[in-house]
């Protein structure tokens, strides 16, 4: 298990049961009670900790090294998945998956970020930073779902689209923006999902759905708070009060009325109980499948423009 800076206390509550467990396999001391008072003691601290996150703290949690991510989702919630390649144009992004697959009784069009679990495999998936071959891959499979009316799932986790001048030479800029438009008047239902990092127009560019949704630990903003510290400071010295001036919570983000709603997660984070994260996932995509699909998709793709249309406030002063 891996602890981050803030999860100190509970490192250690944690290597005194590993103690007193190996005191009661060997059998010569009854630390039954003891056990008890200290699983007592490690609950309330858990509760103390992730009730009080900051805006860096909610950021660190969403880059645990130890959280799902997209493929893994797949491959828990899905009966079936068959990954589509390619964007027929230049080449096959392997920051972005995507395939048909179903969930339960409905035949969904997956697509997500997708970063490694080791150093081979985040060179691989480029840290899950997409080139423009990824969102012409993911609008690609978006217009197939259109085509055979499937509904589509975005679940995003990215710090951002590919910044290199090989992917601003292919018109990074132009696949993202062409992915606003379409997914805007898809006619099939489209649900959208941050399960990690939420970056800028790395996000954005399969984050336009008639719901959009966070996972309890994640972050959506249109710089990180490194960046946001680098350029307004010259330093990512002041990255934590970058976090909290950028407001990039899931609460924050629901009081602005950018989201729907937030997906809870265990105690701890994601990363504690992947499998039960990806259960309470499954339920709730189905749950809001089970509603949109009963819409008209004239109704449905008015709504979503609408929805779009409503965000943001501003004041004319005369």
């Amino acid at each position: 298990m891996v602890y981050l800076d803030f999860e100190k206390p509970l490192e250690s509550l944690y290597e005194q049961m590993d103690k007193l467990k190996e005191v009661e396999e060997e059998g010569t001391i009854d630390v039954s009670e003891s056990i008890k008072e200290l699983e007592k003691k490690i609950q309330h601290t858990k509760k103390e900790i992730y009730s009080n996150l900051t805006g860096w703290q909610r950021v660190q949690l969403s880059r645990h090294p130890e959280r799902p991510y997209t493929l893994f989702y797949i491959e828990q919630m899905c009966k079936k998945f068959t990954e589509l390649h390619g964007d027929r144009y230049y080449a096959d992004d392997k920051a972005i998956v995507g395939g048909l697959a179903k969930i339960d009784n409905y035949s969904v069009m997956i697509i997500g970020h997708q970063k490694g679990t080791n150093t081979k495999s985040r060179q691989y998936r480029n840290f899950g930073m997409a080139n423009p071959d990824g969102y012409r891959k993911a609008l690609r499979l978006m217009k197939m779902a259109e085509r055979f009316n499937i509904p589509v799932i975005s679940l995003i986790d990215t710090p951002g689209a590919y910044p290199g001048l090989e992917a601003e030479e292919r018109g990074q800029a132009e696949a993202i923006a062409k992915n606003l438009f379409e997914m805007a008047q898809l006619r099939v239902p489209i649900l959208c999902y941050v399960i990690g990092e939420g970056a800028s127009g790395g996000a954005l560019g399969i984050g336009v759905g008639d719901k959009v949704f966070m996972l309890e630990n994640t972050w959506y903003t249109v710089i990180s708070p490194e960046s946001c510290s680098s350029i307004l400071w010259r330093s990512w010295d002041h990255k934590e009060e970058a976090a909290e001036a950028l407001k990039l919570t899931p609460e924050h983000m629901l009081s602005f009325g950018l989201i729907d709603d937030i997906v809870k997660e265990p105690l701890g984070g994601a990363h504690v109980d992947p499998e039960k994260m990806a259960k309470s996932l499954k339920s709730h995509i189905k749950a809001e499948l089970a509603e949109l699909i009963q819409l008209d998709p004239d109704e449905r793709v008015r709504m979503r423009i609408d929805k779009y249309d409503n965000m943001g406030k501003f004041q004319i002063v005369e």
